[in-house]
């Protein structure tokens, strides 16, 4: 057990520069409290005890303002950056080195039982306010862009952003950073794109005119 929380804390140092002494890492990290509430609610989960396990759980939303369902499964190094307003639902799962910013939801999309959260690999990003919802599968190394819905599958190590979520970038290699500033933008993109394809219309319709003689016509 000492040899996890350990690792736990170790973990806050190596994503946030701004950890300074394994006592303020310990006292001051709602992210850290709200990992060790769920694994001691996950335990009681497993063994049946579920009135108090939802009973931890709402009590470390309250201590924490982080939502983290008693029956989720959540991997190794696990780290919430700020936290505040994460929700991971029942049925979520998460691999092992994943990074949340604070306001990422991990939901639902369907009141059937059985599983309707995403199920989040290894090694992945979510920015904040990122939202995944049913019961999809993020792979293993992706990244998903501040405020960005993700409602389909994504395949490992591809850069997610936008609403819906779409695909900007593949680099099919494990990734932990994610620089919020330099993410591509997909509308300013394809709006680029058409306006670069009006230019060259433009362009060959004026040498069209200048070779058949005709004159442009008046601008309204």
């Amino acid at each position: 057990m000492f040899k996890t929380l350990r690792e736990d804390i170790r973990t806050v140092f190596a994503r946030d520069p701004a950890a300074r002494s394994w006592l303020e890492v310990m006292f001051c990290y709602p992210g850290l409290h709200a990992l060790w509430y769920h694994r001691f609610a996950h335990s009681l989960w497993r063994h049946r005890l579920r009135f108090f396990a939802r009973l931890v759980s709402h009590f470390s939303r309250f201590l924490t303002g982080i939502e983290i369902h008693p029956g989720a499964r959540i991997g190794r190094r696990f780290f919430i950056d700020h936290g505040t307003g994460v929700v991971i639902g029942e049925t979520a799962e998460i691999g092992d080195d994943v990074l949340l910013y604070q306001g990422v939801v991990l939901g639902g999309t369907s009141l059937k039982r059985g599983k309707r959260h995403p199920t989040v690999g290894s090694n992945v990003v979510m920015g904040c306010g990122a939202v995944a919802l049913g019961a999809i599968t993020i792979g293993d190394g992706a990244r998903i862009g501040s405020g960005s819905v993700v409602v389909k599958p994504v395949p490992a190590g591809v850069t997610v952003v936008g609403i819906p979520g779409r695909t900007v970038e593949d680099k099919h290699m494990p990734i932990m950073d994610l620089e919020h500033g330099d993410l591509p933008d997909p509308v300013a993109e394809a709006i680029r794109l058409v306006l670069r394809e009006q230019d060259r219309l433009e362009e060959r319709l004026r040498r069209l005119e200048s070779t058949a003689g005709g004159a442009e016509p008046e601008e309204d």
